[in-house]
């Protein structure tokens, strides 16, 4: 099988069951699954067998750091949300983002003082997230095309991104495998269903979620250029689960 046909196969069953599950469970489990390296993940797979291992192993500690933008994202719009509507807050959320990914290039830091920072970032972004009233949140109502669409934009990412790898170097390609993607179209459709509440609630469960993201990629980190890709994803993706089981219990507690 070549690697583009696995990129169409793998990515469609990686994002359309991470949304289905988000669907099943409600607005902040589904914030709660985008903090997992649903895009991200398979772009560092497809780095690692399409290029070199060091190749993707910087691209890693430049996912690691877009940890970073992802928490700036989380905290502007989600301060945005409280006075302003859904436009002007995924703009200036975004920006920031942009802005803080640009920045981010020059970052140089080893793997675990990077994850150590950014597991730090991740707690003071849950503690700086505003407060909103669980019980006034309502599933969102999404249509039937939401997630074919989901589907179709998050594969599409996954092959522009590992197109364009060779171009901008492996870590601008880190940083931007953690665009807010699905994480921007949820929070979206919350702030207009239900206003800053649906969308603070989303972006606290993916603030929650980063926790297993930073797991994912320390272990990564630190196996891929030791070990086979097989044996370095898997247990990436165990911890990432083991942390994300953790996490989620802590959210369903606080929003009882």
């Amino acid at each position: 099988m070549n690697i583009l046909a696995l990129k169409l196969i793998l990515a469609p069953l990686i994002i359309g069951t991470a949304s289905l599950a988000g669907r099943r469970w409600g607005p902040a489990v589904s914030g709660w699954i985008v903090g997992l390296p649903l895009t991200s993940g398979p772009v560092i797979f497809f780095l690692a067998i399409s290029h070199d291992i060091p190749f993707a192993a910087n691209a890693i500690r430049g996912t690691l750091s877009g940890g970073f933008s992802l928490i700036a994202f989380c905290l502007v719009h989600a301060w945005l949300a409280k006075k302003f509507d859904w436009r002007i807050s995924i703009l200036g959320s975004l920006s920031t983002f942009a802005l803080l990914t640009l920045l981010l290039e020059d970052l140089v830091m080893s793997l675990l003082p990077l994850f150590g920072l950014v597991s730090l970032t991740i707690a003071l972004g849950l503690w700086l997230m505003p407060k909103q009233e669980a019980e006034q949140v309502a599933a969102s109502t999404l249509n039937q095309w939401d997630i074919p669409a989901r589907i179709l934009v998050g594969t599409s990412f996954i092959l522009f991104v590992t197109g364009i790898a060779p171009v901008i170097g492996s870590k601008l390609t880190g940083l931007l495998t953690t665009f807010p993607l699905f994480a921007g179209i949820l929070t979206v459709f919350a702030q207009r269903q239900q206003g800053a509440d649906g969308a603070i609630h989303v972006l606290r469960g993916l603030t929650f979620g980063l926790f297993a993201f930073a797991g994912f990629y320390l272990v990564l980190g630190l196996l891929i250029e030791r070990t086979s890709l097989g044996i370095s994803f898997g247990l990436a993706t165990l911890t990432a689960l083991i942390i994300q089981g953790t996490s989620l219990f802590i959210l369903r507690q606080l929003h009882r």
